[in-house]
């Protein structure tokens, strides 16, 4: 057994320590969010619906389930019939206030996720605002989409959204969760009755129909609800230092992966699947990249990464390449998406 799972065992360990005893503060937080949405729920904070058609994509947890994929999707399907913008915070950007996305912004400006569907996406409006309201506003003057896509919007009641979609990874289901500290749960689990669409995704490929009935029968959606079911599908083509290379291409080379997003299990365990070796240098979502770590990855023959991390790893590391990612529905599922969206954006006009 090597030292490297020794001190990954003894961290996690030591985490789940403090996690335990940290239950009493997990039970006050749990106390204080609960108090803020029977606020919203009142009416004694007030939450701003708009005429404006609003999707928001979000989930209860502190991350890892595949937010900015599924906006991609959305992005996609929506992009050939309506004008559309998406509005994120901006996570660890370096900026204030509203930016809006234009042919000189920086992932610095902009933050990994809004910066990478910006390069992916160049036709369609991207801004962040960590004041939602605010940003939208300015998004209604300045550009008047058909539809604003809220990324990692559904713990923000000051905007009602005209759909709510709500995702929870199939491994980490927030049913089975708890509040930050002790649990990843930033919001309460009862909180999910206000999702139009549930998604498990990171779901196995292979779950069949009575397994995906015995999660909707745990999961107790509400008689408006509906649940659906996706997996991450990776592309065996790889972007990055040579263009149209793919997956094979790294089999045999000495091969870094550098993971800074909040669950690369399902990457690496694809990439077993597909027979790739690897040294995997795992780091903290939207973990910002130091010279002494991008210098010790410059020495490295050839460095894989996510998507997300390539935007802020590409002026850094050379021999860099990136895997794409994508949702994909088991069932009826992306036609029941599909329909749910196009509904809603009838009942808009």
């Amino acid at each position: 057994m090597g030292k490297g799972f020794k001190d990954k065992r003894y961290i996690f360990v030591v985490v789940q320590l403090i996690r335990k005893i940290a239950f009493p503060i997990s039970l006050v937080y749990s106390l204080v969010v609960r108090l803020r949405n029977y606020l919203y729920d009142s009416g004694y904070l007030a939450s701003t619906s708009y005429r404006m058609p609003i999707i928001c994509v979000g989930n209860l947890s502190v991350g890892g389930t595949g937010k900015t994929p599924m906006a991609e999707y959305l992005i996609s399907l929506t992009r050939k019939d309506y004008k559309v913008a998406m509005l994120s915070r901006g996570y660890k950007r370096k900026s204030k206030g509203f930016v809006l996305a234009d042919e000189k912004s920086t992932v610095a400006q902009l933050g990994d996720e809004p910066y990478q569907i910006h390069t992916k996406f160049p036709l369609v409006t991207v801004a962040v605002d960590t004041d939602r309201r605010h940003g939208i506003a300015l998004l209604e003057q300045k550009i008047g989409p058909d539809l604003i896509i809220l990324d990692d919007a559904f713990q923000h009641r000051r905007v009602k959204a005209g759909l709510n979609i709500l995702l929870t990874a199939y491994g980490a289901l927030y049913i089975d969760d708890w509040c930050l500290p002790t649990g990843h749960l930033r919001d309460n689990r009862r909180e999910a009755k206000r999702a139009d669409l549930i998604i498990v995704t990171k779901c196995p490929p292979t779950l069949s129909e009575p397994q995906r009935e015995e999660l909707r029968k745990r999961l107790k959606p509400k008689a408006h609800q509906q649940i659906l079911f996706s997996y991450l599908e990776y592309g065996t083509e790889i972007g990055g230092s040579k263009p149209g290379t793919t997956l094979d291409f790294l089999k045999d080379r000495q091969l870094t992966l550098v993971t800074g997003i909040a669950d690369p299990a399902p990457l690496t365990a694809y990439l077993a699947k597909m027979g790739v070796s690897y040294d995997h240098h795992q780091f903290d979502d939207h973990h910002s990249f130091t010279q002494k770590e991008l210098q010790a990855l410059n020495a490295q023959a050839y460095v894989l990464t996510t998507e997300k991390d390539y935007v802020r790893l590409k002026d850094g590391v050379d021999h860099l390449y990136y895997i794409t990612v994508r949702h994909q529905f088991l069932g009826n599922g992306s036609h029941v998406l599909e329909q749910e969206v196009g509904n809603f954006m009838k009942r808009s006009s």
